[in-house]
């Protein structure tokens, strides 16, 4: 990487300031894009306040860039502002980790193709790295992020309330369904608290996105659209309302679901959202289009130099150099869709003021802003802003796009997983020579030599062989030279010398402490005690010192330390020493019989090696054995019995053709494995393995789904139902044609069917009029299930209309399945 020059850092002098958990996401997940990552997963911990976790299978980053990775300002998107007029990349300012770590904890785990292991980093506060380990991940890059805004507690107060951290939690949901449709080709994953609340599997193109994020319902009210117009290079591309559909279906309340990207890049653009709500608006002749935002799908696709994405920090808002021409194409495809409409049209009175309102993942542009306002008011000071951007990591050359490699939580298990049919052989198979560290100029001889190993030889130390002498190798011997003042002879004498580790290792823990439970803690040097008491004063003064500069300070202080308190610290080692003297010479005096009692001298003198049994062990079993005769075998009985071949042919084939007409029905035990815990069972003609422990578990959520009535809390605000929410008129029809109780005083009915009570859903319908009697509301909602709302309530309806669902188990949501799953 390289640092950005003082021009281009001044053209992106915008400030990134990290406001939320949607932010954080939002840069994480433009990283691992941007890394070319084909599975991307994000966890969370307490709505982000705890962890937020993103995980990706990109190119990762090389190590001699991980020192600069989170420094600010420098990027391998572009190396100056030139290069913004052919952006490729989502990030491209080199601010985003650094603005993360000053905020928060922050962890960067990353293994590139090269690489034979991952590396862990920790960063500080300015995005240097503190240490690094070894890891076991696969390819790729995770970046973990703990205790977010844990130096702002204010900000961290502001995310108390129970209902802004689960709107965050939506904001996260949205975004990533705005980047799983416009990169169908990914898989995404969001887990809360190791609930997984939403995820998309890989899809081939945008319509199949569509349909795993929207639903079909939804998809067969969109109609797929393209527009090209070549003089301005522009390129219109999506999926639009149909002309006439229903209003419900086709449009919500809300902007979430009302797609607008521009080169690949989710954005929100005032003007088009107006332009794109009035024609579909002008529609319909009555108001029930009013302030409903219509469901669609539009790509623009324009030259990199056509648009200027450098205008505010979350990269949200454009500013496009063929706005006419722009608008002139997208003017045309929505007039040949909903035909014209005229200049003097009432529907912008009738959009409301409120006819460019943001998506719920446009969290710095509007909302953003009340935030950090209201966070002034309750601190009573100003926050300062902090550029940050995703522009980390290296950009994967097309030949290592595609990964191999897995993005569970535990790479270490695939890998044995996907190694346990090479295990069950006898051999082991190895590459060619860089594989395994040998050198390439090795005689043939040992190439073709180590091509196969067995297990027994390489457990015996027997594997690999000198070509020469034809014996095993033996681990590389480093000789040390000798100190200068002294000759080879002293050398010689000093390693002949044996050391008893019982004796003289007096600050070690030897394994024989241990068996005579005499286990006790050595006397500490005086450079130990000060050394004990100075870390702590140095981590006390410096809290983020490195272990270098904390050895470094304390080894200064006690060169500095007067004579007199130098002998305090030998006084108190000299004192901790006599301690130590008489704890071992008391429990060497009180030790067991003479017999059995373990003798030892004075430190220096060896310990006396017992007395060999040997000889008399050797006599007694060298002793001649009295010879046993050998017993000659009974024989037995046998009896020549008549056997004709084909008429044993014949039977066979009989009894074979009269079993395969009447196979028997169900299963048959025939034995159980006692080493593996299983049994032996015969299904029709077919001999198979039945593990009790999972058929137990599989009949308990059986039953669980069959059977188990979610407990429904009583909502505070209760929750209007309509026919959009349901997926339809047809699906509003049946739910209020299902079994109700009586009615009370008011007239008001509670829905009784156990396939909506079963769910977590009390549900009540308020009588009245014709049109009165489809007013649903949702009182209660079963607060064991995650993110448990309308939209499940609609899936249930669903099953009930398309799969003629009668039973529970056939109506349970996918949330309620996991969490019984679970």
């Amino acid at each position: 990487m390289k640092q950005l020059p003082a021009d281009t850092v001044r053209l992106l002098s915008s400030s990134q300031v990290i406001t939320s958990m949607t932010n954080v996401v939002k840069e994480l997940l433009e990283n691992a894009l941007d890394a070319g990552a084909s599975t991307i997963d994000v966890k969370l911990e307490n709505y982000g306040l705890d962890r937020i976790e993103v995980r990706d299978n990109g190119c990762g980053i090389k190590a001699s860039a991980a020192p600069v990775m989170a420094i600010r300002h420098f990027t391998s998107k572009i190396y100056s502002h030139e290069d913004l007029e052919l952006l490729q990349t989502y990030g491209f300012r080199g601010e985003a980790l650094s603005s993360v770590c000053a905020v928060a904890e922050v962890a960067i785990t990353t293994k590139t193709e090269d690489d034979d292991i991952s590396t862990q980093y920790t960063l500080n506060a300015q995005g240097s790295i503190v240490s690094q380990k070894p890891t076991h991940l696969s390819q790729g890059t995770t970046v973990s992020v703990l205790k977010l805004f844990k130096n702002l507690p204010v900000r961290r107060q502001y995310y108390s309330s129970a209902k802004r951290c689960k709107d965050e939690v939506k904001k996260i949901q949205d975004l990533l369904v705005a980047y799983a449709i416009i990169k169908p080709q990914v898989r995404l994953t969001l887990t809360h608290n190791k609930v997984v609340v939403w995820q998309k599997a890989k899809a081939a193109d945008h319509r199949s996105a569509l349909l795993a994020t929207l639903g079909s319902t939804t998809l067969a009210n969109l109609l797929p659209c393209h527009h090209c117009q070549e003089q301005a290079e522009i390129f219109l591309e999506g999926f639009f309302p149909k002309s006439g559909a229903d209003v419900s279906s086709t449009s919500t309340s809300v902007p979430d679901k009302t797609f607008i990207f521009v080169n690949n890049r989710p954005i929100h653009h005032k003007d088009i959202m107006k332009l794109l709500r009035q024609h579909y608006a002008a529609q319909y002749a009555d108001e029930s289009a009013q302030n409903r935002y219509p469901i669609l799908m539009l790509q623009i696709t324009v030259s990199p130099s056509a648009v200027d994405v450098n205008l505010t920090p979350d990269k949200t808002q454009v500013l496009l150099h063929n706005k006419e021409a722009l608008f002139t194409a997208l003017e045309a495809l929505l007039v040949s869709l909903y035909g014209y409409r005229p200049a003097h049209d009432s529907t912008t009175e009738r959009l409301g003021p409120d006819a460019s309102s943001s998506p719920s993942w446009n969290t710095d542009a509007e909302k953003a802003e009340d935030e950090i306002s209201a966070i002034k008011d309750v601190a009573g000071f100003h926050t300062l802003k902090e550029q940050s951007d995703g522009a980390v990591r290296d950009s994967p050359p097309p030949s290592r796009q595609t990964s191999k490699s897995s993005s569970s939580s535990s790479a270490a298990e695939d890998w044995i997983v996907d190694q346990m049919p090479a295990a069950s052989e006898s051999n082991f198979s190895l590459g060619d020579d860089e594989s395994v560290g040998l050198p390439s100029e090795l005689p043939a001889k040992f190439k073709d030599q180590e091509a196969h190993i067995s297990a027994e030889d390489w457990s015996k130390g027997t594997a690999l062989t000198d070509p020469v002498s034809g014996q095993p190798l033996q681990p590389v011997t480093i000789h040390q030279g000798s100190a200068p003042g002294r000759s080879v002879a002293d050398e010689i004498e000093t390693n002949k010398r044996t050391v008893n580790v019982i004796t003289e290792k007096r600050t070690a823990l030897t394994a024989f402490d241990l068996i005579s439970n005499r286990t006790m803690r050595a006397p500490l040097s005086p450079v130990a005690l000060f050394e004990k008491e100075a870390r702590v004063q140095v981590l006390r003064e410096k809290p983020t010192a490195s272990l270098q500069e904390i050895s470094k300070a304390v080894h200064d202080r006690w060169k500095n330390l007067s004579e007199e308190d130098r002998k305090k610290y030998e006084e108190k080692a000299k004192k901790q020493l006599e301690h130590h003297d008489r704890t071992c010479a008391a429990k060497l005096a009180t030790a067991g019989g003479a017999k059995d009692r373990r003798t030892f001298s004075a430190p220096g003198q060896k310990r006396k090696a017992p007395f060999s049994n040997q000889q008399l062990l050797d006599e007694l079993f060298s002793a001649p054995q009295p010879q046993k005769k050998p017993r000659t075998p009974s024989p037995k009985p046998s009896r020549p019995l008549p056997c004709c071949m084909s008429s044993l042919r014949a039977r066979l084939q009989c009894l074979s053709s009269s079993r395969s007409t009447a196979a028997p029905r169900g299963l048959r035990l025939i034995n159980r494995l006692a080493s593996q815990s299983i049994w032996v069972i015969l299904c029709g003609q077919r001999l198979m393995l039945f593990n009790p422990f999972r058929v137990q578990e599989s009949l308990l959520l059986q039953r669980l789904l069959r059977n188990q009535i979610l407990p429904a809390v009583t909502l505070q605000n209760a929750i209007h139902v309509t026919e959009g929410s349901l997926g339809g008129s047809d699906a509003m029809e049946s739910l209020c044609n299902m079994e109700k109780q009586r009615p009370d005083v008011n007239g008001r009915m509670f829905i009784s069917d156990p396939r909506v009570v079963a769910n977590g859903f009390q549900v009540r319908l308020t009588p009245g009029g014709a049109s009165a009697q489809r007013h649903l509301e949702v009182t209660a909602l079963a607060d064991c299930v995650p993110f448990l709302g309308v939209e499940d309530l609609g899936e249930i309806m669903t099953a009930v209309l398309r799969r003629k669902a009668k039973t529970v188990q056939e109506c349970r949501p996918l949330k309620v399945s996991n969490f019984l799953q679970s």
